[in-house]
């Protein structure tokens, strides 16, 4: 292999299959919850959308159910 490439002459292209990996969606969040993982995402050097997704794939793979009693 070479020490060194010439890539100024090589194409550029967008990632294919990147529009299938993730979707952009608004979604409303307390401030408490934002600062929580903005926190952890500082101890931990992993951004802190990319910990919130982590999260909700964890919640989604175990089937995780949440438990909520309305007050009637």
């Amino acid at each position: 292999m070479k020490k060194e490439y010439d890539l100024t002459k090589m194409k550029s292209r967008k990632n294919p299959y990147a529009s299938r990996l993730k979707k952009q969606v608004t979604i409303r969040l307390g401030t408490d919850i934002i600062a929580y993982f903005k926190a952890m995402a500082a101890e931990t050097g992993v951004p802190y959308q990319n910990l919130i997704n982590l999260y909700l794939r964890d919640c989604a793979e175990h089937r995780r159910k949440l438990n909520l009693k309305w007050a009637s």
